[in-house]
Parts: structure tokens; C-alpha cells; sequence
């Protein structure tokens, strides 16, 4: 009698939102390479699809994430832990953080040691009340990987981070959301509809949302004046995109460029953008004599 595989990791769309359920759920959905990589899959497809505008990481069962399974590990024999690390944890959480969409963690249960840190790779994090969290690593000797040194001191400070790294003690859900591991905490039963509502929100942004997040990723190693100079790029270039949609959509005839349109490319161009590329694409046959005419009527 043949039987199919249980597939480690879930994946619902709908209405903008994807959710990606870790789905090992008699061990706490504790982490293999093969889910690592199917993670690593399901967010490189996501951000080629266009109608994923929100993605949901939230664990199947009483548990978000429990951490690398070490029972798989010691089944495997001796393995290279910097290849592990290199092969399977570093692609999930790089994909996590190069998706330009808003990523929100669910942490239903318990989030330790690896599970932790892909939780604070995430954008946002819920918890359920019930949720726990602990940074394990120094309880069996290790250091905490999976960019969970990157994230938690950004998070919640270094002098914090130190003492949950080196002491290794548990936390409950009020303690995360007053540490600020943790954004917002819901009751259990709440939980899902309360993502859900979130992840609407956020999926029904505007392509803006998607920026943000790669300028805060910028900020991380950045000066102000280097990141005031991204700022200003990102917006300058997401103005002309937008200009470009809004425009084609009034400019019928081209005699009736709507009076804010026009304060928009009126601004612009005194911000260095030149008029034409602004409005070129969508006027066939622009003439620049035309140009003095388009600013006067702004």
C-alpha cells in the first residue's frame, strides 16, 4: 500500500495573503533542512508573484517553532554545522528579508532557539498569550544562530539581548510584547482572526509598504545622511511610477491633466526630475515646447 508524505510546510493563498504553516507539529515543528528549504522556496515564489501581497509564518499545532530538530541531526551522524547554517538556515532567513513584502510572524505556541530567530526575521510579530519564548542555544553550549544576534539586540537593545542570550531564560508573551520581541499579543482563540485582519490591512498597502521595508533594511548599515539620500531616490522614483499609472489613467484627452497631477510634477521637477520623464511615456508625440505650458497650468 502506498502512501504520501505528510508535506512539512503548508501554503493557503488567499485574497493577497499567503500563509505559510510549519507544519511538524509532534515535535513542535522543529526545524530540517528539508522545511528550511521549502521555506526558502515558498518566499522566492512569493516574491515573484504579483497577487502575494502579505505573507503569514505561523506554526501547525501547540507550537510555533521548537528549533532545529536535534534528534534528525544526531539520526544524520557528524554534520558540518557551518554548512548546515550556510545551506539551509541563511537562505530562509535572507528570503524573509530580501522579500519586499511585509512578512508577519504568528507565534501560536513556543518560539526557541532557530525558531526564535526566524521569528525575529519576520517584520511584525503576534502572539498568542499562551506563547513562549526562549533563546536556547546556551543551554546545550552554542551560540545563537540564524541571525538571532542580528535581530533581537535591534529589537529589544544589547543589554536585554545579552541577558536573554546568556542566560537562556524563558519568557511568556506579556514579557516579549514589554521587551518589544513582540508587537502585538492577542487570546488564543483570537489569534488567527487577528493575523488574518493584519495581514489584510497590510496586503491592501500601497506598493509603498514594500520600500519601507527595504529602506529600513538599509538602515541597519547606515549613516543618516546615506539613508536621507535613499529616502529621497526611493520616493522620487516611486512618485514617477505612480504619476505614470495615475496619469495614463486621466489622460484623456491630454488637455485634462487633473490640477493635482500637476502640483505632483510641479513638485517633482523642482526636485530635479525632468517633466519629460515624468510625462513623456504617457503623451505620445510631446513636444518640448509644450513643457513651459504643462508647469504654467501647475
Amino acid at each position: 500500500m502506498s502512501t504520501t508524505a505528510t508535506p512539512v510546510l503548508l501554503a493557503a493563498q488567499s485574497e493577497g495573503i499567503l500563509t505559510l504553516t510549519l507544519n511538524r507539529p509532534a515535535v513542535l515543528n522543529s526545524l530540517t533542512s528539508d522545511l528550511l528549504d521549502a521555506l526558502s522556496e515558498a518566499l522566492r515564489e512569493a516574491g515573484k508573484d504579483p497577487a502575494v501581497r502579505c505573507v503569514v509564518i505561523t506554526g501547525a499545532g501547540r507550537g510555533f517553532c521548537a528549533g532545529q530538530d536535534l534528534a534528525v541531526a544526531a539520526s544524520e551522524g557528524t554534520i558540518d554545522i557551518r554548512r548546515h547554517l550556510r545551506e539551509h538556515y541563511m537562505p530562509a532567513i535572507t528570503a524573509m528579508r530580501e522579500l519586499e513584502k511585509p512578512v508577519i510572524a504568528a507565534v501560536n505556541g513556543v518560539a526557541a532557539g532557530a525558531g526564535l530567530s526566524l521569528a525575529l526575521a519576520a517584520d511584525l510579530r503576534v502572539a498568542a498569550e499562551s506563547a513562549t519564548f526562549v533563546q536556547a542555544f546556551v543551554r546545550i553550549g552554542l551560540v545563537p544562530d540564524a541571525g538571532g544576534t542580528y535581530f533581537l539586540p535591534r529589537l529589544v537593545g544589547a543589554a536585554r539581548a545579552a541577558e536573554l542570550m546568556m542566560l537562556g531564560d524563558s519568557i511568556d508573551s506579556s514579557t516579549a510584547l514589554r521587551y518589544g520581541v513582540v508587537n502585538r499579543v492577542f487570546p488564543d482563540g483570537e489569534l488567527p482572526s487577528a493575523t488574518r485582519e493584519l495581514a489584510a490591512r497590510l496586503a491592501a498597502g500601497p506598493r509603498s509598504v514594500g520600500l519601507i521595508k527595504r529602506v529600513l533594511n538599509e538602515s541597519f548599515n547606515s549613516d543618516l545622511l546615506s539613508q536621507m539620500a535613499a529616502l529621497r531616490l526611493v520616493n522620487v522614483n516611486l512618485s514617477i511610477t505612480t504619476l505614470d499609472a495615475e496619469l495614463a489613467r486621466a489622460m484623456e484627452p491630454r488637455t485634462s491633466i487633473p490640477a493635482a497631477r500637476l502640483r505632483a510634477i510641479k513638485l517633482l521637477s523642482e526636485a530635479g526630475v525632468p517633466v519629460r520623464v515624468m510625462v513623456a511615456p504617457i503623451i505620445p508625440g510631446l513636444n518640448d515646447s509644450e513643457i513651459p505650458s504643462i508647469l504654467e497650468a501647475a
